[in-house]
């Protein structure tokens, strides 16, 4: 028998991973797939490129000391820095805005884009979010409970001074307000409220929806670090984890797919579709939460319960889909400097509001989008091993894309007919550089979830509205990492708190959790101290 065994190897499982080798635990991580890493990986897709199969830009991590706790540099891992770290294209109206690291040469962007009144508001709004983003990640740090929260958040001013009670009060109405209503309260100019409302809408909900003014408050955190791109590509960081929890004596085993998980007298049993048996004292599942309930049942727990956690666990009906691309050039968008490093940043390719909500509206109709909204990125202008000699790669995130089409229709028929749409629209922001495409790789909803194991082709597992966030994620009584009747059962992953997106963060947590158990906290196997 082992100490723990990890199902799933996304980077939160390997992180839990790693932490509990470097304890000194006998480790062993399970994954279905061929490929370790989950949506933070790095396969060839086309000849001679390296191309991601999730996730790109990594926004989240480098805000944790995860990559210093682990020392990933010393196992390979390396980052550089996205610089500018984003960019909206010229419209009809107004130039392009450009979003460096450095705060005063993005308010000179702001401000020949926008005026001088936007570019003085964006200081202000860095300044105020900056802090409050720092103590978001802080509450990031640990299951969610009213106590952690309150440690994370005390002392943060809101933003017209309060006093008492009203203080608290006008800070969490902050919090809980729309993204929309957070932009509107801040700037003028619809072209800067667009580009920030895009960015604050990678997280899945539309603006509009209560509790998403943090997710736009998040860019004011690129400020202090950037996003980061993996050099070799995203999974980058995969293969740093894998090699740090070998050096440690942990295993992975890969097309091991977990089919269920049993009570054995004080541990676990996991069985496997080959027919292996694995047995542990704790398990971490990192999977999808359905999967895991699935596991559950299939090894004897409570079906009724489980049954009921699944009810009231929100999916969604997916969020968007990818299209990778590669070629003989780069996109080039008028305006914008001719200067390889504005395509390391994240390209924000939408007109208006109106555009984002439109095509919101017709995800919701279980419809194509009439124009899909755009993040482009082609990571190969600074980082050439992603692509041959000559070539370049461009990698398009498109929203808002309906896993459940109306009409009965398939995404086999339409795959090929919205990553083309979705094409067109990247060659109307930068045209002609649809003549350049050599390669297209198209991942539908449904390709996300067959492939990466996201149920509903929802690339942050569990929706990430106000209802389902924080002490509701995934349910308020799986919220703490754990499960109900199942003691040594943690929970890991984009199911869980603190959501989905590249940090780490759960996994962590997870592995806190199982060494809280053996009495053997992680502060002692850590280098530094978070939170």
């Amino acid at each position: 028998m082992i100490d723990t065994l990890v199902i799933g190897s996304g980077h939160n499982g390997l992180v839990a991973a790693c932490y509990l080798a470097a304890a000194g635990q006998r480790v062993r991580v399970l994954e279905r797939d061929s490929v370790a890493g989950g949506a933070v990986s790095t396969v060839e897709r086309f000849p001679g490129y390296r191309v991601d199969r999730g996730s790109s830009a990594h926004l989240m991590i480098r805000h944790t000391p995860i990559l210093e706790e682990l020392s990933l540099a010393d196992h390979g891992l390396r980052y550089i820095d996205c610089d500018p770290w984003a960019f909206c294209p010229a419209t009809d109206n107004a130039p392009p805005i450009v979003f460096h690291h450095d705060l005063e040469k993005t308010c000179a962007s702001i401000e020949a884009a926008c005026g001088a009144g936007d570019a003085h508001a964006y200081r202000g709004f860095v300044e105020v979010w900056a802090r409050r983003s720092a103590a978001m990640m802080s509450a990031f740090t640990s299951s969610p409970s009213p106590l952690a929260l309150g440690k994370a958040f005390w002392g943060l001013p809101a933003r017209v001074p309060a006093k008492g009670a009203t203080a608290g009060a006008a800070l969490s109405q902050e919090f809980l307000m729309s993204g929309n209503a957070l932009l509107d309260s801040w700037f003028e100019s619809e072209h800067l409220k667009t580009a920030l409302a895009w960015f604050g809408a990678q997280s899945g909900p539309p603006m509009n929806e209560p509790g998403t003014a943090p997710m736009v408050g998040f860019a004011a955190a690129m400020h202090t670090i950037p996003p980061g791109r993996a050099v070799g590509g995203s999974g980058a960081l995969t293969e740093a984890l894998i090699r740090k929890l070998h050096d440690d004596g942990g295993e992975l085993a890969l097309s091991a797919a977990a089919t269920a998980i049993e009570k054995e007298g004080d541990g676990w049993l996991v069985r496997t579709a080959d027919g292996d048996v694995h047995r542990a004292r704790s398990v971490i599942s990192a999977c999808h939460i359905l999967t895991t309930l699935d596991l559950l049942r299939a090894g004897g727990f409570d079906r009724t319960t489980a049954d009921r956690w699944r009810a009231q666990i929100r999916i969604g009906g997916g969020i968007g889909m990818a299209v990778r691309l590669g070629g003989t050039a780069l996109p080039q968008y008028p305006g914008l400097p001719d200067d390889t490093s504005v395509h390391g940043g994240l390209g924000l390719l939408v007109t208006d509001r109106g555009h984002l909500a439109r095509a919101y509206a017709d995800a919701t109709a279980g419809d194509l989008p009439r124009r899909p909204a755009l993040i482009a990125m082609s990571f190969s202008a600074i980082d050439p091993t992603l692509a041959p000699p000559g070539r370049h790669q461009t990698s398009l995130w498109a929203q808002w894309h309906p896993y459940q089409l109306s009409g009965g229709r398939s995404w086999t028929d339409l795959a090929a007919t919205a990553g083309q749409e979705i094409i067109n629209e990247l060659d109307r922001h930068a045209p002609g550089f649809a003549e350049s495409i050599e390669h297209t790789y198209v991942q539908t909803p449904a390709d996300l979830e067959s492939e990466l194991g996201m149920t509903g082709g929802n690339i942050m597992h569990v929706e990430m509205s106000l209802d389902q966030m924080l002490m509701w994620r995934p349910h308020p009584e799986l919220a703490r990492h754990r499960v109900p009747g199942a003691p040594g059962i943690v929970l890991a992953g984009a199911s869980t708190h603190p959501g989905g997106g590249v940090s780490g963060a759960s996994g962590r947590i997870a592995a806190s959790a199982v060494l809280s158990d053996r009495r053997s906290p992680l502060a002692r196997i850590t280098r530094g101290r978070w939170g």
